[in-house]
């Protein structure tokens, strides 16, 4: 578990660093290297997990298994990528009068607790525990989002803060429901562990466990932006600095949705019946076609991506819904191409806007001709978040479909429906802003565009071939998740 402590343990050390020494001209290199050394120490537990099965630590308060342990490493790439941009990047807004000192000592401090709020969800095995963890990435992000002082940014942050309060105060209502279903069958010490919760489901007051993931799932749907949870999330995308909407499409909504799906384990083993499985099914579907349709009606480069996220996060659920090994394999795999490319995404839309002066759709315009790195990353990723071969979204899609057809063949129109309107809603907004005539006046800027160019080719990876320890490592996490090995 020493691998675990270090996980833990660096960014802790980058926040208390960070708040003291304050911002330096390496700071942002800095925060590279606290997030490079987390991404060495999350392979070192990987490679753990993967010759010893799960691993629980001695007083049983961490537990690292296949599942959580691949959005573990996930998380701390996508970390690492991001911190590299935003070095340059958040520079640049510095450069530009948009930030100061302070600001960026708020910022890279902050992204630090945000990185340890999100270990700590994975890591924990006290579901009180992970309650506490994603309220405290909430409050880390909220200061990220409110970070350029603006009036809309300000606003931003107090929605974000409002709505999802209340949908973490509805995930801790059924975590004190979860708790006393199990305290009729634990001591009190040991009652919110999930591995003992999972390992005595089948003992667990089934109406009670029911009841719990009502409130849990609307509290963390919250998190991941399930229609009608999701205001919050275009705003806190399109106001905060662009670096945290990398990592929030990236990582928070999968930390939300991996919460979930750790309850819905236990209400499955309690209730032996999809109840669980079948909310999920409908938030998911809902949230992916209201977020295909909104995505025609964006002016905000920023929030069209977020609705894009909206979407993805709804198909995600969705299959986490269907259950069964073909499904959660490929929301597994979705889970990993998705954060990849939206990241990516984002990348390259902090460099457009500011290329442009606006994040306005309407005013970008020929990026291939102002600064062709950044017009064809955008292009690029646009083309496999929709969903085109040979990328590995279209592979898990394409599982989606099939895992779709197989146990509910009467939905899979819907879901070709919805992929086609979000296909539409995409291109009708890149088109111009890629191909458009160059604006007067408008010049290069200093783009680093390396994260693109690892996460695309990453993500191409996948959909021509899944590399065997990776296809293991989903394996392994589908068989947990499904319910066909134990723990």
């Amino acid at each position: 578990m020493i691998a675990a402590y270090l996980v833990l343990l660096i960014p802790l050390v980058g926040i208390i660093f960070f708040a003291l020494a304050g911002h330096r001209e390496d700071t942002g290199k800095l925060n590279v290297r606290f997030n490079g050394i987390c991404l060495l120490a999350t392979i070192w537990l990987a490679i753990n997990v993967l010759n010893q099965g799960t691993i629980v630590s001695s007083g049983k308060a961490f537990l690292i298994d296949p599942f959580n342990v691949y959005l573990i490493v996930l998380t701390a790439f996508v970390g690492f990528t991001t911190s590299i941009f935003s070095s340059p990047y958040m520079e640049h807004e510095k450069d530009i009068g948009k930030l100061s000192d302070n600001r960026l000592k708020l910022y890279h401090s902050m992204f630090q607790g945000f990185m340890l709020a999100m270990y700590l969800v994975l890591t924990t095995n006290n579901m009180g525990i992970m309650w506490v963890a994603m309220e405290g990435a909430t409050l880390a992000t909220v200061l990220l989002v409110s970070l350029y002082r603006t009036p809309e940014s300000i606003e931003a942050a107090w929605k974000y803060f409002i709505l999802c309060g209340v949908g973490i105060a509805q995930a801790l209502f059924g975590t004190i429901l979860l708790y006393y279903a199990a305290v009729q069958i634990s001591d009190g010490e040991n009652a919110l562990l999930w591995s003992v919760l999972y390992e005595n489901a089948d003992k667990l007051n089934p109406e009670i466990l029911e009841i719990a993931f009502v409130f849990l799932l609307i509290g963390y749907g919250t998190k991941i932006g399930l229609v009608p949870l999701h205001n919050w999330l275009p705003d806190a995308h399109s106001e905060g600095p662009t670096p945290m909407s990398a990592v929030l499409s990236g990582l928070l909504l999968n930390d939300a949705l991996y919460a979930v799906v750790r309850n819905k384990m236990l209400v499955d083993g309690a209730t032996h019946f999809n109840m669980a499985g079948y909310l999920m099914m409908g938030f998911g579907l809902v949230s992916f076609l209201v977020a295909a349709i909104l995505l025609h009606r964006q002016k905000d480069i920023k929030r069209l991506f977020s609705y894009s996220s909206i979407e993805h996060m709804g198909l995600m659920t969705f299959s986490f819904g269907i259950g069964g090994p073909l499904a959660t394999f490929a929301a597994l795999l979705h889970m990993t191409v998705h954060s990849l490319t939206k990241s990516a995404i984002f990348v390259t839309v902090g460099h457009a806007a500011q290329l442009a002066g606006t994040q306005k759709i309407d005013q970008i315009r020929g990026l291939i001709k102002t600064q062709p790195k950044i017009g064809w990353g955008l292009l690029i990723g646009t083309i496999s978040i929709a969903g085109f071969p040979p990328f590995g979204v279209f592979t898990s899609e394409f599982l989606v479909l099939l895992a779709t057809m197989h146990s509910y063949p009467w939905l899979t129109p819907l879901l070709l429906l919805g992929i086609g309107i979000a296909f539409a809603g995409l291109f009708r907004h890149i088109q111009p802003m890629v191909y458009g005539d160059k604006p007067e006046g408008q010049n290069p800027i200093t783009a680093n565009l390396w994260p693109v160019t690892i996460h695309l080719a990453l993500v191409l990876w996948l959909g021509l071939a899944i590399p065997g320890f990776l296809a293991n490592w989903f394996s392994q996490a589908t068989l947990l998740i499904s319910g066909s090995t134990p723990l």
